[in-house]
């Protein structure tokens, strides 16, 4: 059953990571669900609004705090399509989130199990349950196609 709800709940956030298409940005969506409802829903922004730190995980946070009214944010869950960064990781433990979903393994910047572990790090306050590869072939694929397509954009750019 929690199979079906994970899936679920990270095909909502694909469809957040497609709307971050729209500006051109690296297609990440998140979720955050509490109650067997959606309470924030966000998508990567560091593009249209000139922001580092404008990633998926941290927008949906904050705005599930605003919503919660607490930046304690027991008892939800984030779904994301991507596994987190160590910014994000660390947004995770901060903001006492006990269970993290994601999709697609970040062997490159991935801080929840691919380089660090920062969910589960034992010298912190607190460590997130975590469970990875939900719908991970999608999500995965999703953010091949949008680097393949910059790809071939800059080759095909006129030299400047």
């Amino acid at each position: 059953m929690a199979q079906l709800a994970h899936r679920l709940w990270m095909d909502r956030a694909l469809y957040e990571a497609r709307c971050a298409l729209d500006h051109d940005d690296v297609p990440v969506g998140a979720v955050v669900v509490a109650g067997g409802r959606v309470i924030a829903a966000a998508h990567n922004r560091r593009e249209v609004d000139r922001d580092p730190t404008a990633h998926a995980e941290v927008l949906a946070v904050r705005a599930a705090a605003r919503a919660l009214g607490s930046w304690r944010l027991d008892g939800c869950t984030l779904y994301v399509t991507l596994e987190p960064c160590t910014m994000c990781a660390g947004a995770l433990v901060l903001a006492r989130l006990p269970l993290l979903v994601f999709g697609a393994a970040d062997p490159k910047a991935g801080a929840v199990g691919s380089l660090y572990d920062l969910a589960r790090e034992p010298r912190l306050n607190h460590r997130l349950d975590v469970t990875g590869g939900v719908l991970a072939e999608e999500c995965g694929a999703l953010l091949r196609r949008f680097f393949q397509a910059k790809r071939a954009r800059s080759r095909s750019a006129p030299a400047g």
